[in-house]
């Protein structure tokens, strides 16, 4: 008989997870940065004792490194040690980050956790805190680095089990942005008994399928400028009925923004410049408590487009930018600026301009959507230098596709150029 019950379904903890070209910051962002991992492990074990769950599933990747940090798994112990103390119980594998071949101390574990092998898959029963059973778990830790397998293929349900819930850290349908390991598709999880897939490896949440559900929890805290947005862990309702209830609980205490900026309202760099640390601090205040690390994308057409093309330009605003240093947290941290800008040229007038300009945009335009009209262009354009061994040899690699924005690129300098030169 099914009972309803609540679980944590997190994974890619990465703890004490090194953070690499931070070294011009100031020090309280790295260490807050070198923080954060911990400071996550600690938000999950006051989230599941806040929300009274009855276990927590860690889908792999506990540690960032093989040979195990000391630092890490005393803290890790120590959390799981405060479960234990509110009844709950806690279910781990390791990932490709953290294989059982790694070197660790030998500590023991408080009773209330199970770490599964790496011989293949095992099963334990998951009690409620009251007592009644409420799911089978499943599970099988990495025994090394690498792993080919589909380990997905070797799971099967025990017919006894109220509800199944598999744990595997694993790439599921090829998603190229991750290591290819324990690669299976998701016909293969939903199609064999289990009503509850709980996936690591990626570390973007997301729902792949629902009854069954095939969930990636997403790691705990974001490690890099990729790793945008709120990070953290599922709450998992279960009813008796079956039904599965899914609540994103955010524990990342630094969290890594992308925000877009356009320059059309900026006349000078000064303008830009307190334009950008307005927007810093807009974005600190809005994300819930945490600290955040920002990385500008410049976009839009403006006054500033070919200064911002100069990288020295771009190095000094993002200096004066990191000038003053965070005093109290929350903290905004500016780490990169970047330009994605255009010209202020009007696009829509060049197009029916009778002029020099009004025809280069219009054959630029032309190149940009014929292939073959492009491909006879350009090799009329580079014949002087075909003759020449080495160069002769990279102009024909580099002229077998059409690069659409190198085109778009030199239209906007010639352009700008022009414009520049008849004022």
């Amino acid at each position: 008989m099914s009972v309803s019950f609540r679980f944590i379904h997190a994974a890619d903890l990465h703890l004490d997870s090194p953070f690499r070209g931070l070294a011009k910051a100031p020090g309280q962002v790295r260490e807050r940065l070198a923080d954060s991992t911990f400071d996550a492990l600690r938000r999950l074990t006051d989230a599941a004792v806040t929300e009274k769950v009855d276990f927590v599933v860690l889908s792999g990747d506990l540690f960032d490194a093989a040979d195990l940090s000391l630092r890490a798994q005393l803290l890790l112990v120590r959390e799981w040690e405060k479960l234990e103390a509110h009844g709950i119980s806690v279910f781990a594998i390791h990932g490709n980050h953290d294989p059982l071949d790694g070197a660790r101390a030998d500590l023991k574990l408080p009773g209330n956790v199970h770490v599964f092998g790496a011989e293949g898959m095992d099963y334990r029963p998951a009690y409620r805190r009251s007592g009644e059973l409420a799911a089978f778990v499943y599970g099988r830790s990495y025994g090394t680095k690498v792993v080919t397998d589909n380990m997905a293929a070797g799971y099967r349900p025990q017919p006894e089990g109220p509800f199944h819930i598999a744990m595997l850290h694993g790439n599921v349908d090829g998603d190229g942005t991750h290591d290819p390991y324990a690669p299976c598709s998701l016909a293969d999880l939903t199609g064999n008994g289990f009503d509850y897939w709980a996936l690591g490896h990626i570390h973007g949440r997301r729902v792949l399928h629902e009854y069954p559900h095939v969930v990636y929890a997403g790691n705990a805290q974001g490690r890099n400028p990729r790793e945008i947005g709120a990070k953290g862990c599922y709450l998992v309702d279960v009813s008796a009925s079956r039904s599965v209830t899914l609540t994103f609980v955010p524990l990342d205490s630094v969290r890594w923004i992308e925000q877009t900026h356009p320059i059309g309202e900026a006349e000078s760099e000064q303008e830009l410049l307190r334009q950008l640390s307005a927007e810093a601090d807009r974005l600190a205040a809005e994300a819930d408590g945490r600290s955040v690390m920002i990385r500008f994308r410049l976009t839009g057409r403006g006054a500033l487009h070919r200064q911002l093309a100069e990288p020295a330009v771009r190095l000094a605003l993002l200096e004066q930018l990191q000038t003053e240093p965070p005093e109290r947290e929350p903290w905004a941290f500016v780490h990169e600026l970047v330009a994605d800008t255009e010209p202020a040229i009007p696009w829509e007038a060049l197009a029916a301009e009778d002029s020099f300009a009004g025809e280069l945009y219009r054959l630029s335009g032309r190149l940009m959507d014929n292939e073959a009209l492009w491909s006879e262009f350009a090799k009329e354009a580079v014949a002087p230098l075909a003759g020449h061994a080495g160069l002769g040899r990279l102009l024909r690699e580099e002229l077998e596709e059409r690069p659409a924005r190198w085109l778009a690129q030199a239209r906007e300098l010639t352009l700008g150029l022009i414009g520049r030169d008849e004022e």
